[in-house]
């Protein structure tokens, strides 16, 4: 094993893997890396093959298709450092993989320092994404124990395959895949670590290449149906009408006025409605039944459940203000997970060190790391993301502001080892 290298060139080394995984797993269109399929699984043999080329450790899966690299040391005491390899289709060259590339060259840095007081492990998470079957951090869910299978087995790709099936294909089965709970308990996890891009506009709008990451916010997330009565659109007079979309286009603007009653300097929260589904859908009827989701998002739990109840309270306005009937369907939800204080500092430290200037923010976006806050200290190190983009091939991070960033993570794994080591 070579001597360890200083962090910029550390830096340099992941950034080219980041690009010749990019050259492997892309089209013109962007990342193709969706969990569960064939570009997937050569990216993670890619992945397994520069882990053994690079270590002499062991590459293993989990019960539940997660990807485990252990850097065994004197104790058992472990840091965790983990992201997914997994994409979205037509995704970018760093939503993920940076976390796990960054995490591979950090126990390629322990490895050149010679033997190490305590143990490092490096995940890859399964399907993170959900791009295929639509339920996201599936392999970290059921790592976490989390995850209730019935909810996944039946779900069909566009193909009509399910996601047992797909998980099969890839020697995962369904039946048995939360033992992964179980092989997780067994590790003796002092701290998780996760880098990965902002994928919004924050960092950049302030200049600044990394931020610490205080949690990742709660969510909850619905159906809301209206249904009133179809009617002629030419013979229906407007006072007479009981128009769902109606009702549902008053709700959707309540909703973002409940977004920005709440937000604040610092604390800012969203509300969206993504999917709208009107019927009978035909442009000379008034629609009867209208379905509207919406999706709440907020780090403080308090402010969440008021978030929510005034969402209720505004569609059964919207409901009697329309002549129509409102019904709720949940489709998930998810508690605010906040950082452990401690690693929140040490986050600082290293980027301070790196950039000369540290930020906190919170994360809109879910990660595999909000999973893992219930069983471990767990924090997360944000890059800046161009123009905030994300999920698309246009996501990019500045080599300069890239460069930074890794540094600073790196910093920060040395940093929480010698402090799960005192």
């Amino acid at each position: 094993m070579p001597a360890k290298p200083t962090t910029e060139q550390s830096a340099q080394r992941v950034i080219d893997d980041l690009r010749e995984l990019a050259l492997l797993t892309s089209d013109a269109a962007g990342a193709q890396r969706v969990a569960w399929g064939p570009v997937w699984r050569k990216a993670r043999q890619w992945f397994a093959d520069k882990v053994r080329r690079d270590l002499d450790v062991e590459v293993a899966t989990d019960a539940a298709g997660n990807i485990h690299v252990v850097l065994p040391g004197k104790r058992d005491a472990t840091v965790i450092i983990a992201s997914h390899l997994d994409s979205v289709p037509n995704g970018g060259w760093l939503d993920g993989c940076l976390g796990v590339l960054v995490g591979l060259e950090a126990l390629r840095r322990a490895a050149a320092a010679g033997e190490c007081d305590l143990t490092l492990r490096l995940i890859d998470w399964a399907d993170e994404e959900g791009a295929r079957f639509g339920r996201s951090l599936v392999g970290s869910s059921a790592a976490g124990g989390s995850l209730n299978v019935e909810d996944i087995r039946n779900l069909k790709d566009r193909d009509g395959i399910t996601q047992a099936e797909a998980m099969r294909e890839n020697g995962v089965n369904i039946d048995s895949m939360l033992d992964a709970h179980k092989q997780l308990k067994q590790v003796d996890a002092r701290a998780y670590l996760e880098l990965h891009i902002e994928q919004g506009p924050v960092l950049e709008s302030l200049n600044k290449s990394t931020g610490t990451v205080l949690g990742t916010f709660g969510v909850e997330r619905h159906m809301i149906k209206f249904t009133g009565q179809a009617a002629h659109s030419g013979s229906t007079p407007i006072p007479m009408r009981r128009d769902a979309f109606l009702a549902a286009a008053q709700f959707a603007l309540a909703a973002r006025e409940i977004g920005l009653k709440y937000s604040r300097p610092g604390a800012n929260v969203v509300c969206t409605c993504g999917i709208v589904k009107v019927e009978p859908a035909i442009v000379t009827a008034v629609p009867g039944v209208c379905e509207i989701s919406l999706d709440q998002r907020a780090l403080d739990a308090n402010v969440l459940a008021q978030m929510h109840a005034d969402a209720r309270a505004a569609s059964e306005k919207a409901a009697n203000d329309n002549n129509v009937a409102v019904e709720w369907k949940k489709i998930w939800n998810i508690a605010p997970r906040l950082f452990d204080d401690r690693l929140l500092r040490l986050c600082d430290e290293a980027v301070n060190e790196i950039t000369g200037d540290s930020y906190r923010l919170p994360s809109g976006p879910l990660h595999d790391a909000a999973e893992m806050v219930p069983h471990m200290p767990t924090v997360m190190m944000f890059a800046y993301s161009a123009r905030g983009l994300s999920h698309c091939k246009e996501e990019d991070t500045p080599i300069e502001h890239l460069e930074k960033t890794i540094r600073a993570f790196l910093v920060l794994a040395e940093k929480a080892s010698e402090s799960v080591s005192l």
